[in-house]
């Protein structure tokens, strides 16, 4: 009978063990899963449109809770999608706020409410204004972006990307994982 009673707390045990671990299992896919969907994303940068800024294949984690408690500012560089393909996001730099008028002149000048805009984000003089050759008035909760690298790249200028809605914007660009030798934060300002 000794050996019945030394099996029982062997069992008692390896089957609290197992409940222990799938606990612990369930508990990581939870927290996984909310800093997935409400923290942070991870996002892979294709092409060259933020040029110097970013680069193609730089390796970025998504800010997405921030925008929870205080709107976008100019310069952020967000990330949002394409919403012709779902699977497309875009990365561009906020230059219009909602209730602003953006311009951009035959010169190149960026031009909010009819101020220049000073920036030094613009790689190079901007050569086609596209839509925004006229003025563009920008309504509640819409964003105008734009690329660093300002000719090679779509942004609001383009009737296909337009605006950007404010709930379409999934985060700010925040922290850069890859390539090693430029991991750090991203500098909005």
């Amino acid at each position: 009978m000794e050996s019945n009673e030394k099996e029982a707390p062997k069992k008692k045990g390896v089957l609290a063990e197992t409940v222990s671990f799938a606990l612990y299992i369930a508990v990581v896919f939870l927290v996984t899963y909310v800093v997935i969907h409400y923290v942070g994303q991870r996002t892979q940068v294709s092409g060259m449109s933020m040029e110097y800024t970013l680069s193609d294949g730089d390796n970025l984690i998504v800010d997405k809770i921030s925008y929870r408690f205080h709107d976008p500012e100019r310069f952020d560089i967000i990330v949002f999608p394409f919403l012709k393909e779902e699977e497309t996001y875009y990365i561009k730099r906020i230059i219009g706020l909602p209730g602003e008028t953006v311009q951009i002149g035959e010169d190149g000048a960026i031009f909010i409410n009819g101020e220049e805009l000073e920036e030094s984000y613009g790689r190079e003089v901007i050569q086609n204004p596209g839509a925004a050759a006229e003025p563009i008035t920008l309504q509640e909760g819409e964003y105008f972006v734009l690329g660093d690298n300002r000719n090679a790249s779509s942004d609001s200028r383009d009737p296909s990307v337009g605006m950007v809605k404010r709930e379409n914007i999934i985060g700010r660009a925040w922290l850069r994982l890859y390539p090693f030798d430029k991991i750090g934060f991203i500098k909005h300002k």
